[in-house]
């Protein structure tokens, strides 16, 4: 307690001074000189309260030293305070701070910053103008240089402080009056407020670049005069020699002596005496003036010049002497712009405006950055002095966070470039007609279209424009990060091209799901012919901003496709991705999140649910030699593998690859479902297992033919019942996304194979490679073999899946137990569906009553899926099982003397068919469990 009043005490009598003092010395900017005492004496004070609340004495000489003509004070990093609020519930300190709040005091500041701001605009203007500022000028005017730079700087403070919104509570009435004389009197006006900062900014940093350079070369400049002058008057003593008879001058012993005597004064000032160099080069200076007034020297040009060159050497001697670092101290003190950390970010729109207009203000811009970086000095300073390893971070932090801002103004430039894009991709694809390749005459006029391309290349001139305008700004090193110009014109340019190209994706695919037709199509060539419009706009501007533009168009378009298919699988993941971990998310270019507007969290989902919910086999009939789909009660085309090849199209090689893997997590999630479906409503009924049971014991042993078969299946399948329709759901939903899956993989084989015909083949002989050496290894254990670190067969699965190189329906899905009667459940839920489905000689297997739905493709591929995830001991027992319900079928017709193939049998033999296909195992795979003479006599059947 006593340290504080003390510390109070001290602050309130000066006794704790900065060095702002002395860069501060008129009167009326005390205020300004003692800000940073002001500040730090607000918070000590709230450590003594009872200062604040009684001791009217010492409020008042607190108030009448720190806050006479100012209220709202900056503490630390623009965290502003506006002390009639602050203030307001002690007696002491608001009594005290009247005098200052007087209408009379607030309009006299007012208008006298008003006039300070105006008066001194026009001086900083004046200096700005073309060829002002040269190095004599600054040297010799110095003083009033720093004194114009002070009252910009303490002018911008007041202003920007009293007028900011933060500053003033709009429901306190005294706030309002105070604020409203403020602006009244002031005559504020952010823009030209604005300006003076803009102004200021840029004389500033001209004059510390000057001043840098002046000091690096000052020593070497010294020399240089002092050299020149002494060799001045060397050769001015020879010329009263007589020796040289060209100069027409009369010999002159004493005068010879004395330029021999100057020259060897001169070469005598030593530049680390600056003090006496100084005094000494005056003495000398009046010393060759007398001379050439004494000695009549007058009548001789040479002579006189001479001596001209040599005082104009000294002079300079004097001004270079005079260059001292203390001028970019006091500059750097004075420059402080910590107070409007924040308070700038009111003005980034008249920035981003200015910067519309006339993209050549980033330079002055530039100037205002660095003089705001200055700002870091204060949070840096103490850490510094103590030597805390916590130097770089905050060093870090500070640096991005202005860089952050940098970028936030700048984007305004491909805001623009955008804005002018959109007009060029609407003139290209709409207004200007393609030339032919061979064209009449006659119609020369007509392709010219010279209205349409003028607009085209005027919009291109102006998109120039903004980029020379950026890159006018150079390297810049803010705080401790390099900005360059050109990384930050390219970034901008994606997180431009990113926010469109995103939002394009995410309005574009929005289904309505009770729309007849599907909106799917249309709205993908919709959404296709924006696509193409951003890309052929981008192709045709990247020369003209000197970026590559296919390069940046692939890396953003692929980075957010990929960034929201994670995002929709992370519905399907226990661990969520977050945006701080996603490989695809960016700080400085992000990827915009949307609202979902259905059960999907991105646009991929609404997408592949789509896909899903037109394909459904409860609704639709897949024709596998057709690749399409059909309505099961109309018959009329639903979609094909067109729908892919636009997919193709719209989002390229990504999306469809992205819309794999969401597939992939989808029948993960189902086969999951049902697994635990499975231990539910079969391993947990005791009638279903009884049943089971029963079966299994009259068809063991599997090789044998089963008397009675028709009693023993049927009796079994009506008891079981009630379980297959949720098993014969989730079986077609793995079967329908495997067929996608497989239409998705044909398309990409396909795009590149025609597309990057060396890229195909070389995966498919390095895959073909890999293969063989596992192959080999695994025959002979001493070949070589992959290690486990080897990263190479996690890396080429990702290139093999974007090209189409594999087969979905060889993948292992899931890790899985072993199951109690699962090849016996398949068998029997298979051949419960047989009766449900016909053949027909030109679609195959299809259903035979629309209301009772089975499709025949997704019911195979979803079987052969499941098996897949499980030891091939349960395939060879399920196929086992169905060679032996056909023999047994067939022998018992045989016997009953009937005819004709029933259809069941037709139905599984047709199914071993197509599993031999599907999986391309050979057809001896069949033939072990079902004779030949059967499968013959079933073609020639059919």
């Amino acid at each position: 307690m006593i340290f504080t009043t003390r510390c109070c005490q001290q602050l309130s009598r000066g006794v704790v001074l900065t060095l702002q003092v002395s860069a501060y010395p008129l009167p009326e900017h005390r205020s300004t000189a003692l800000a940073n005492q002001a500040a730090m004496l607000y918070v000590i004070l709230y450590f003594e309260p009872s200062i604040l609340h009684t001791h009217q004495a010492k409020m008042r000489e607190i108030v009448d030293k720190y806050f006479p003509d100012n209220w709202v004070i900056s503490i630390y990093m623009g965290i502003t305070v506006n002390l009639v609020d602050a203030w307001e519930p002690y007696k002491a300190a608001k009594t005290a701070l009247n005098n200052t709040l007087d209408l009379s005091n607030v309009r006299e500041q007012a208008s006298r910053y008003a006039t300070v701001s105006e008066r001194v605009h026009a001086q900083v203007q004046q200096f700005l103008k073309e060829g002002y500022l040269r190095e004599e000028m600054v040297l010799d005017n110095i003083p009033k240089l720093l004194n114009c730079l002070r009252d910009c700087n303490v002018a911008i403070r007041w202003l920007m402080l009293h007028t900011a919104d933060s500053a003033c509570d709009p429901n306190n009435k005294r706030f309002r009056q105070i604020k409203d004389q403020i602006l009244t009197d002031s005559r504020y006006n952010p823009r030209i407020l604005f300006q003076l900062l803009l102004d200021t900014a840029q004389f500033e940093f001209i004059l510390k670049e000057m001043f840098k350079q002046m000091l690096s070369e000052k020593q070497t400049k010294w020399e240089h005069y002092k050299k020149e002058g002494s060799e001045r008057m060397t050769e001015l003593a020879d010329v009263f020699s007589g020796v040289k008879p060209l100069t027409r001058v009369e010999k002159n012993e004493n005068l010879q002596a004395w330029f021999r005597e100057i020259s060897k004064q001169i070469l005598s000032l030593n530049y680390d005496d600056s003090t006496a160099a100084g005094r000494k080069t005056v003495q000398l200076i009046q010393a060759l003036e007398e001379v050439q007034e004494f000695h009549q020297l007058e009548s001789n040009l040479q002579v006189c010049q001479f001596l001209a060159d040599t005082r104009k050497f000294l002079h300079q001697m004097i001004r270079t002497i005079n260059i001292k670092e203390e001028v970019l101290i006091t500059m750097q003190i004075v420059g402080d712009l910590s107070f409007a950390w924040q308070l700038i970010d009111s003005f980034t729109s008249i920035m981003q405006e200015s910067i519309r207009v006339n993209p050549s203000m980033v330079t002055k811009l530039r100037a205002t950055f660095l003089k705001l970086a200055s700002a870091l000095d204060l949070p840096l300073l103490r850490i510094n002095q103590a030597n805390s390893p916590d130097l770089l971070s905050v060093s870090q932090y500070y640096s991005g966070e202005l860089v952050s801002y940098v970028r936030k103004v700048l984007q305004i430039i491909p805001e623009s470039m955008f804005t002018s894009l959109l007009k060029i991709i609407k003139l290209q694809t709409h207004d200007i007609i393609e030339v032919p390749t061979r064209l009449d005459k006659d119609k020369l006029r007509d392709y010219a279209q010279l209205g349409p391309r003028y607009e085209v290349a005027k919009l291109t001139h102006a998109i120039s424009i903004f980029t020379e305008g950026i890159l006018m700004m150079k390297t810049t090193l803010v705080g401790i990060i390099k900005v360059d110009p050109k990384q930050l014109l390219e970034d901008g340019i994606r997180k431009e091209l990113v926010k469109r190209v995103a939002f394009a994706l995410h309005r574009g695919l929005i289904f309505n799901p009770r729309a007849k037709p599907s909106e799917l199509m249309p709205k993908l060539k919709e959404l296709g012919a924006t696509m193409d419009g951003f890309h052929r706009s981008f192709e045709y501007i990247q020369d003209y901003v000197n970026i590559y533009g296919l390069k940046i168009w692939q890396e953003e378009v692929s980075r957010i496709i990929n960034y929201n298919v994670e995002q929709e699988c992370n519905n399907f993941l226990r661990t969520k991705i977050q945006d701080w971990q996603s490989m695809y998310q960016s700080t400085h270019i992000p990827i915009p999140k949307f609202t979902p507007v259905d059960e999907s969290v991105t646009f991929i989902g609404r997408l592949c649910r789509e896909i899903l919910r037109i394909t459904d086999p409860k609704m639709t009939c897949h024709i596998d030699q057709l690749n399409t789909w059909y309505d099961m009660k109309t018959h009329q085309e639903v979609t094909s593998s067109r729908l892919f090849s636009e997919i193709q199209t719209t989002l390229g090689t990504f999306g469809l690859n992205g819309l794999d893997r969401l597939l992939c997590f989808m029948i993960v999630k189902e086969l999951q479902n049902f697994l635990s479906m499975f231990q539910k409503i079969i391993l947990r009924d005791r009638t279903v297992q009884d049943t089971l049971k029963t079966l299994m014991n009259a068809v063991s042993p599997l090789k044998s033919i089963v008397a009675n078969s028709n009693k023993i299946y049927f009796s079994a399948i009506a008891k079981t019942q009630k379980i297959w329709t949720a098993y014969l759901e989730a079986i077609m939903k793995v079967g329908q996304m495997q067929i996608l899956r497989q239409q998705i993989a044909n398309e990409l084989n396909y795009s590149c194979r025609f597309d990057s015909k060396h890229l195909a083949a070389a995966l498919e002989n390095l895959n073909k490679a890999l293969l063989a050496d596992i192959e080999a290894h695994y025959q002979d254990p001493s070949l070589p073999y992959p290690k486990e670190d080897n990263t190479l067969l996690y890396e080429i699965t990702a290139y093999l899946e974007a090209a189409g190189i594999h087969n979905p329906l060889n993948k292992i899905y899931i890790t899985t137990k072993r199951l109690p009667y699962f090849p016996i459940v398949n068998f029997l839920f298979l051949i419960a569906q047989l009766p449900k489905l016909q053949y027909n000689k030109n679609l195959g297997m299809v259903c035979r009553k629309p209301t009772d739905p089975v499709d025949w493709p997704p019911l195979v591929l979803g079987l052969l899926t499941l098996l897949k995830q499980f030891h091939s001991r349960y395939t060879e027992q399920f196929l086992a099982l169905i060679g032996q319900f056909i023999c047994s079928t067939v022998e018992q017709c045989t016997s009953q003397k009937i005819p004709e193939i029933p259809t069941d049998v037709v139905g599984a033999l047709l199914f071993l068919e197509d599993y031999v296909r599907y999986t391309k195992l050979p057809r001896r795979v069949a033939e072990a469990h079902v004779p030949n003479f059967i499968f013959d006599e079933f073609r020639t059947v059919l």
